[in-house]
């Protein structure tokens, strides 16, 4: 299923710097990058439930906000892009 995953972490200390390039991180492991806070994933359900942990432990729920839309397995009829940047085909093979 494609996740779309969007976070805002606050910056004004150190230890948000360091959240932020965590929770980057972490979501760079399971998608491609298509704004700045936000990810486009694709993964199965076990898959999403250990990103979900692994985020809702980096950040601080008083300071930060982090949200997951579940687009589903039919997600390229959902999904329109306009301008530069254009995404990758998550599921074909990515050959560096």
């Amino acid at each position: 299923m494609l996740v779309l995953i969007t976070y805002d972490v606050s910056t004004v200390s150190s230890g948000g710097q360091k959240r932020l390039r965590q929770v980057s991180k972490a979501c760079q492991n399971y998608g491609q990058r298509v704004q700045n806070s936000v990810f486009e994933c694709v993964v199965d359900a076990a898959q999403l439930a250990a990103l979900k942990i692994k985020l809702v432990g980096i950040i601080d729920e008083k300071q930060d906000s982090l949200r997951f839309y579940r687009l589903g397995n039919n997600y390229k009829s959902k999904v329109e892009h306009f301008g530069v940047k254009e995404s990758i085909d998550l599921d074909n093979p990515i050959i560096f």
